[in-house]
Parts: structure tokens; C-alpha cells; sequence
């Protein structure tokens, strides 16, 4: 049974799918003006995971992520690049999709965009106006807030607070300063398409509802976005949705925390923003998203070098146990031994929780989908299995086979579904790791300079040898010189 946070009622709730089986997903995606940032991460690999959890459990679903391709803030871009805003919503969404791609988040099975679906949206308009929830004004149309008496629902807000508090323009056309756009008329130079009220474009709360409507149906099961998004982007699609189709919009409203840097908010004027594309030329894409995946999605998170630098080092340690395990199976043939026949005693508890792992893991993930304790379930059982590995070899060969064989399929098993620890440790000391590391040469130099330094060993040129050491020692590299030969890692 999956639990999970429903704004909307404020508590955990056991989900009911509308359609049994089926899971109807609509996420806020991005408004396609400029490169995404932390925060926008942080939603995307939070949803492609709940996502993917549900599709484990053996859910059929069907995932929607927009883009917003029409906005003030596209025109503006455009005329700062001299480009249309077509170009500019192409060119970023396509960055948005480079992005995602090295963050492991796939791509979601429907990724509309706003101006493909401008005619359901007026037709949604259309409704409105004529069952008196919306009202033209010039070639303006606004949501009459008034009419809808659930107004604040789902933020909690008092419609009176609001109004009292209310800091909007002066438009002495609305009717309420509440009432919000659904329709705005066309200004010269900007994008604009045919509608009953005169040439114009649609307003940003619209663009979900009529795609949400078009893809997923008038009552779907989840919609995700940020907290930011609660009011009054949510609370309005609610509002318009509703009026509109006289039915409940959608069941459960999901949202995930926000991004604090170095605990203090991001934003552009504190000097503290980053792009996705800034996060990654410092960090391998592993260690961002480990670091997200650390902490439930409800909660904050703070980002800062030393939060990033412990995500590696928690990356390192699953790796290094990794690496024990291979080393310790290879060459060895798999056991035709029945557990309970050779595991020793005292190892049985371990094995049991390596088995286990798997199940304790859904278990977790079942409760609104508690990544962090899912995660400390792996460290927990990588501490288990460094000891075992410890005295590996002492033990008994076909017991050792298969609890360390078995600990492979169950970490296999739950990081597919996580989408972190699935490179091999060779991959993530040379690749991973080196990509957030003081390492200055090339893979290609290393190697090159490794040989050239066995060929000196060979030789008996210890001042060669030891000079080429320096080379990589002053690269950020450290050297391992074992029986199977030399390896190499970052410092």
C-alpha cells in the first residue's frame, strides 16, 4: 500500500488510482526562457522518481511534463537575443533535455508544449465565459475569482486575507483584484493567435489545466510541482478546472521543497543561483543526484560544497565496497550450495538483510516515498557487508559466493529504480569521481604516464619511475600498485 502527502488534505493518504492499476501523473515542468536551475532539478529527479517507483510496483502510468513555451518572460529573452521566441523556447528546451539526460531523469511520456494546445485552451476559456466564471474586458478575459467558493483550498488561504493583502496593479477593469487572466490581448511585436476576443495569447494558469485536460482527463490522479507553485499558480488551476468541468480536478497534489543555498534562499539578487550547467561543470552528475535523492522530497535541502563533498564521499564508500566484491568473485564459479547449508551462523543475520533489502526498501518508499531512509537502508547494510568482507577470506568459499553475489542483485535491484551506484567502481573512480576531483590530466596522459612508469619498474629506473609518479602525483593522482597490476584514483 502506498502513502503519500496530499497538500490538498494535508496528511498522508493511502492512493486509490482513478482507474485501478493506472497511475494518471501531470508535473509542472519549465517555462523555456533560460538555462534550469537547482530547483528545477530538484523536481525533476523527485518526480521521474516517484514516477519510476510507481511503474516498479507494477502501476501502469502515464507521465505528463509540459514546457511553457509562450510567456513574458520568452519575449523578453527574445528581444535581448534577437531571436524569436520560438527560437528561444527551442533552444532551451533542448538544454532543459541535456540537462535532464546527465541527470538520469528520462523523458516523460508526454512533454507537451503550451502553444501546441492553444485551442483547447480557448475552448476551456469559452466554458468559462459562458457559465459566468470568467469575463471579457477589451480583448482581455479574467477567472472571476468570486464564483469559485473553494477559492484557497489548497493553499489555505483566506480569500479575504487575500484580497486585504493583495499587491497587483491598478486595473480598474477587474471586476476583483483577485481575478487573474485567462486570455491576454495581443501587443505589437509580440506572438498572438486567433480567439473569440480578439488576437491575444494565453494566460500561464490556463496553459496547465487545458493540457491537463487533454492528456491525462478531467479528474486525473497526481499533479506535482513545486511548493512555489502552491499559490497562486495550483490553487488557481483548481479554481478555472473546476468551474469549468463541474468536477474534482485532481486527487492528489504532491510537492516537493524547496532549494536553500548555503541555508540561505537562491535567488538572483542574493548572488547565489545556479544553473543545473553550473552545478555540473563542478560535480559529477552522480553526486547531484545522490544529494537529492538524500533527502525526502517534502523537506529543504541545503546545497553547499561541503553537503556535495559528502555525497561523494557516501558515493565512494558504496563504490570501494563494490570493487571488494568483484575483486573477492572474480574468477570464482557460482555455488551450487543451499544457503542454509554453508552460510555460517553468525553471517546468517547479514545474508538475511541483504535479501531483505529489496522488500525494506519498498517499504520505505511506500511511505511517501522516504528516499532517505532508503538510502540509509543501503548504508546501513554496506557496513554489514564491509565486515563481512573483512574476513572473506577465512570463511567459507561457496557461503562467501553467495552472500556477496547476493548483495550485488539486491543493491542492483533498488538502485535501478533510484538510478545512483549503477556504474562500476572502475567507471566511477576514473569518470565519477575524477569529475568533481583536483585531477588535471586527461584519462588518455594517465595511462600513457602509468606505462611509461611500469616500463621504468620494469627497467629497475627508480629516478625515472619515481619522476613519472610525480607527474601524476602533482595531476591529483594517486597510485595503487597491486599484484594485478597498477590502478589509479583521484585524491
Amino acid at each position: 500500500m502506498i502513502k503519500l502527502f496530499n497538500t490538498l488534505s494535508g496528511k498522508k493518504e493511502e492512493f486509490v488510482p482513478i482507474h485501478p492499476g493506472k497511475v494518471l501523473m501531470y508535473a509542472c515542468g519549465v517555462t523555456v526562457y533560460d538555462y534550469s536551475h537547482l530547483g528545477h532539478a530538484r523536481g525533476a529527479v523527485s518526480f521521474d522518481l516517484i514516477q519510476r517507483y510507481f511503474r516498479r510496483r507494477g502501476f501502469d502510468v502515464k507521465y505528463v511534463r509540459n514546457f511553457t513555451d509562450v510567456d513574458d518572460k520568452i519575449i523578453n529573452r527574445a528581444k535581448e537575443e534577437n531571436i524569436t521566441p520560438a527560437e528561444v523556447a527551442h533552444k532551451y528546451i533542448e538544454a532543459y533535455q541535456e540537462d535532464m539526460k546527465r541527470l538520469g531523469v528520462g523523458r516523460a511520456d508526454v512533454e507537451p508544449k503550451a502553444t501546441e494546445h492553444i485551442e483547447e485552451m480557448i475552448e476551456v476559456i469559452k466554458g468559462l465565459v459562458e457559465k459566468g466564471h470568467a469575463y471579457v474586458v477589451g480583448g482581455d478575459v479574467y477567472f472571476r475569482v468570486a464564483s469559485f467558493k473553494e477559492y484557497g483550498k489548497l493553499s489555505k488561504r483566506n480569500v479575504e486575507d487575500l484580497k486585504a493583502g493583495a499587491r497587483v496593479e491598478v486595473d480598474e477593469r477587474k471586476d476583483d483584484p483577485l481575478d487573474f487572466a485567462l486570455w491576454k490581448a495581443s501587443k505589437p511585436g509580440e506572438p498572438a493567435w486567433e480567439s473569440p476576443w480578439g488576437p491575444g495569447r494565453p494566460g500561464w494558469h490556463i496553459e496547465c489545466s487545458a493540457m491537463g485536460f487533454k492528456h491525462l482527463g478531467t479528474t486525473f490522479d497526481i499533479h506535482a510541482g513545486g511548493k512555489d507553485l502552491i499559490f497562486p499558480h495550483h490553487e488557481n488551476e483548481i479554481a478555472q478546472s473546476e468551474a469549468y468541468s463541474g468536477k474534482k480536478f485532481v486527487n492528489y497534489w504532491v510537492h516537493n521543497g524547496f532549494v536553500n543555498i548555503n541555508q540561505e534562499k537562491m535567488s538572483k539578487s542574493l548572488g547565489n543561483f545556479f544553473t543545473i550547467r553550473d552545478i555540473l561543470d563542478q560535480y559529477d552528475a552522480e553526486v547531484v543526484r545522490f544529494f537529492l535523492l538524500s533527502t525526502h522530497y517534502r523537506s529543504p535541502i541545503d546545497f553547499s560544497d561541503a553537503n556535495l563533498k559528502d555525497a561523494r564521499a557516501g558515493l565512494d564508500r558504496f563504490y570501494t565496497m563494490k570493487e571488494g566484491i568483484l575483486k573477492f568473485l572474480a574468477g570464482k564459479k557460482p555455488s551450487a550450495a543451499k544457503p542454509e547449508e554453508v552460510v555460517e551462523v553468525a553471517d546468517r543475520t547479514t545474508y538475511e538483510k541483504i535479501k531483505n533489502l529489496p522488500k525494506a526498501f519498498e517499504e520505505a518508499m511506500d511511505d511517501d516515498f522516504n528516499t532517505a531512509f532508503a538510502v540509509g537502508l543501503i548504508y546501513d547494510l554496506v557496513r554489514d557487508i564491509n565486515k563481512f568482507l573483512a574476513d572473506a577470506d577465512k570463511k567459507n568459499e561457496d557461503a562467501a559466493y553467495i552472500v556477496l553475489s547476493a548483495a550485488l542483485a539486491s543493491f542492483q535491484d533498488v538502485n535501478e529504480t533510484l538510478g545512483i551506484f549503477l556504474r562500476s567502481p572502475d567507471e566511477w573512480f576514473r569518470e565519477g569521481r575524477r569529475a568533481d576531483s583536483k585531477v588535471t590530466l586527461s584519462v588518455e596522459r594517465i595511462e600513457e604516464l602509468i606505462h611509461l612508469r611500469n616500463e621504468a619498474r620494469v627497467r629497475k629506473d627508480w629516478v625515472e619511475a619515481d619522476r613519472v609518479r610525480k607527474i601524476l602525483d602533482d595531476g591529483g593522482v594517486e597510485l595503487f600498485d597491486r599484484a594485478d597490476g597498477t590502478v589509479w584514483k583521484p585524491k
